[in-house]
């Protein structure tokens, strides 16, 4: 027996064994150094934990940028389907680097191939964030003072302006599975709290801003996210770094790492193995498409997938139109009841095919089911919704009569003919019958009172009252708030999405499955990489884009670019086009 030291304290150990054992003895040197607490963890248990962290921030790193869609689309004036194309470059990436690492990945440096794509990562989403410090201090329509508390006459009317595989069999995946659900929920949490935060904090005062963040002018601090999402890729990086090139498997001791010609001899075997393999992938891929279980599967996940991104991406943005909520309580309420129940469901669907012992053919049923189901949920989802928003003009003429246009001279009225106002505004004020007025010169307002988010205005000839009211005609700014009832059916609303979420996610794992068993052993890995690869390219990166498409198709309201054309979307009613969306997928 005899003491060594290791790390920050001395372990007593027999020879040979302790850390220097686990660790190969090129590395002797720098575990104690800079791994103290390298007693406690084998290289593999290290690679896990590392992988699972770098696991859980990708996923935070991409759904954050989902969290900050209408965000990120309202600071550049982008439609929705062009803000898709942004979402979807996240997948383009991953597929162009996915054949280079997956032929070059076996003779390299695993763990520190790793660490360089998280590095990389990180690298992207701080880029992500520049375009802020390059676009100066955010402007909005508005008409409304910071400054002063005095009642001015504005003639005629207010002016208006045109003012927006190194594991391979070391260890079971639901450790990196459940960690990577995580992220996304940690994703969408993050996105909540920085959409409440002013999208110019910390450069401007924000007493001076005059909308909240239910105000559908409101940008988040958007920006925020990145870098902590990039703070959190370069941490994950840090520990592959310090991993050997090469892990035992389980129950082995970590030997020495090889002599150079033995590393040669070895690259030349891979080199072997993967022309073999080249010649073998046209007939595999063959044999893959032509069992029918597993193509009708694939085509089956493709679809799921369309879906699941399209919903996922423009969720928070549909609470918003349709149910008046701020992008802060959206991207919260996704964060800790959607996808904790979409976790949820996938164990749950793992313990019943165990609990049970499914076969290949009770678990397709089981996927088909619980598929079926939440496609039902879904629909239903679209009857639960609240009465549009009343926009003079738009969703009713100026004597309070429904109707709906997206023309924009229908903002105009004999009661604001002689205010030389804008079409193009979007500066809405609210009236005391809840019609909400595009800007204050449009509701024919001639003078004001207050400041900032407290300013009133007043002699508004557009302003319809029944009965009759007593003095002069006010609104106050911003758009008037929804019903009660619109509260009741957004809690129905949100019961309905978390249990179809949940039904959805209960076959995932049963699908999952079937897969694994339906094909030879041999095409295993080849299939799961081609259902990755068809998921990403038929569905990460095209549903966004056409999902943002038919939202456009449905606005009411664009906002209108500083150097001219059309901005951002305002105001829109897109129920029946989401859920046809839905529908088809």
């Amino acid at each position: 027996m005899e003491r060594r030291g290791c790390g920050m304290g001395s372990v007593e150990h027999v020879q040979g064994e302790g850390c220097h054992s686990r660790w190969p003895q090129s590395m002797g040197s720098v575990c104690p150094a800079l791994i103290p607490w390298c007693p406690l963890l084998r290289p593999i248990q290290m690679f896990i934990v590392a992988l699972s962290f770098a696991f859980f921030s990708k996923a935070l790193s991409g759904t954050y940028m989902k969290s900050s869609i209408t965000q990120i689309e309202r600071r550049f004036d982008l439609s929705s389907s062009l803000i898709g194309i942004v979402d979807a470059g996240f997948e383009i990436g991953n597929l162009l680097f996915l054949a280079a690492v997956s032929h070059f990945g076996a003779q390299l440096h695993r763990p520190r191939l790793i660490a360089a794509g998280c590095a990389l990562m990180a690298v992207g989403s701080a880029l992500t964030a520049l375009p802020h410090f390059f676009m100066g201090q955010y402007k909005y329509d508005t008409l409304i003072k910071s400054s002063s508390n005095d009642s001015v006459s504005i003639t005629p009317c207010l002016e208006s302006g045109k003012q927006l595989r190194h594991l391979e069999n070391h260890m079971r995946p639901a450790c990196l599975q459940t960690i990577t659900l995580l992220g996304p929920m940690f994703g969408f949490l993050l996105g909540s709290m920085c959409a409440r935060l002013y999208v110019d904090i910390g450069f401007v005062n924000v007493d001076s801003v005059t909308i909240t963040p239910k105000d559908t002018r409101w940008v988040g601090a958007w920006w925020l996210g990145f870098f902590v999402s990039s703070a959190i890729m370069l941490l994950a990086a840090v520990p592959f770094w310090f991993l050997p090139r090469s892990l035992p498997k389980q129950g082995e001791e970590m030997k020495d790492l090889p002599e150079p010609q033995h590393l040669l001899a070895s690259c030349m075997q891979n080199d072997s193995v993967l022309h073999a393999f080249a010649l073998g992938f046209f007939p595999s891929l063959k044999k893959l498409v032509c069992t029918p279980t597993y193509f009708l599967l694939l085509c089956g996940s493709v679809l799921k997938f369309n879906s699941f991104i399209g919903l996922l991406t423009f969720k928070a943005k549909y609470m918003e139109q349709q149910f008046g909520q701020s992008a802060s309580r959206a991207n919260f309420l996704i964060g800790v009841t959607n996808l904790p129940a979409v976790a949820v469901g996938i164990f749950l669907g793992g313990v019943l095919m165990k609990r049970y012992k499914l076969s290949v053919v009770s678990g397709a049923q089981l996927s088909l089911a619980t598929s079926f189901a939440a496609y039902l949920l879904v629909i239903t989802q679209f009857g639960i919704k609240c009465e549009n928003l009343q926009v003079a003009g738009i969703t009713v003429f100026y004597n309070g009569t429904l109707r709906v246009s997206s023309d924009s001279h229908t903002l105009f009225s004999p009661c604001n003919d002689g205010c030389s106002c804008s079409g193009s505004e979007w500066d809405p004020v609210c009236s005391e019958n809840s019609i909400t007025y595009t800007s204050p010169c449009l509701a024919g307002c001639i003078s004001s009172s207050g400041f900032g988010k407290n300013t009133v205005f007043h002699n508004c000839s557009c302003v319809q009252v029944s009965p009759p009211l007593s003095g002069s005609l006010s609104v106050s700014i911003g758009q008037c708030p929804r019903s009660e009832t619109c509260s009741s059916s957004f809690t129905t609303y949100m019961t309905v999405s978390v249990l179809s979420s949940f039904i959805n996610s209960l076959g995932a794992t049963p699908g999952y499955m079937v897969i694994i068993r339906c094909i030879a052993p041999e095409l295993k890995s080849l299939a799961l990489g081609i259902q990755t690869l068809a998921m990403r390219a038929l569905g990460g990166i095209p549903a966004p884009v056409y999902f943002g498409a038919l939202i456009d198709l449905t606005c009411l309201k664009w906002g209108t670019k500083k150097c001219g054309g059309r901005g951002a979307l305002f105001l829109s009613l897109y129920m029946c086009m989401w859920a046809g969306q839905q529908m088809c997928c």
